[in-house]
């Protein structure tokens, strides 16, 4: 089903537009929230209910702007699982990193400003060298802290705090490169 017949069919019969959406969509939600919140399945349940009822709220403002439904959804499934995830941490009386803080805003920013941002992310860290690549991917896609990659890569921390560093440092470059502006 095409984005606008979707998100007409949200307005018009809202019961149908969420099963049609859920059919199409719920694998890429949930594809985007079990990187955020591996840890408890009713978590990511419920996370990703606040997605599509988000979809349904906001079908007559997405229709009228014209704007693509996935990509729109994976932003949407990231805020919403990072948010679920900082209410989980707060809970646990531990806070984000403010790196991860920092870049996953950064991204999110990136994210609202174009639509394969996620596509052209993944593409960017996936390109990184060894053990950049993997400090990354477990620092902000895991969300290990530095204790647990220096442990798990038998590295210090103060090696994989400075590769982290570094790595962000190159990601804005290359961000910027491809003429995004992100909010250093």
């Amino acid at each position: 089903m095409k984005d606008r017949e979707l998100t007409r069919l949200l307005q018009t019969r809202p019961e149908e537009g969420l099963e049609a959406a859920m059919l199409d969509y719920a694998p890429l939600v949930k594809a985007v929230l079990n990187r955020i919140l591996p840890q408890n399945p009713c978590d990511r349940e419920e996370c990703m209910a606040d997605v599509f009822v988000s979809l349904w709220r906001n079908a007559a403002k997405l229709e009228q702007t014209g704007t693509p439904l996935r990509p729109w959804l994976v932003v949407t499934a990231r805020n919403r699982g990072i948010d679920c995830y900082n209410t989980l941490r707060r809970r646990a009386e531990t806070t984000l990193d403010e790196g991860l803080a920092e870049t996953l805003g950064e991204l999110a920013e990136f994210d609202r400003a174009t639509a394969d941002a996620a596509d052209l992310v993944g593409a960017l860290v996936a390109a990184m060298q060894p053990p950049d690549r993997d400090i990354f991917l477990r620092k902000y896609y895991l969300l290990q802290s530095g204790k647990e990659i220096a442990a798990a890569l038998h590295m210090s921390v103060e090696s994989v705090n400075t590769r982290l560093s570094r790595g962000r440092d190159k990601l804005r470059r290359e961000l910027t490169e491809k003429g995004v502006h992100t909010h250093a």
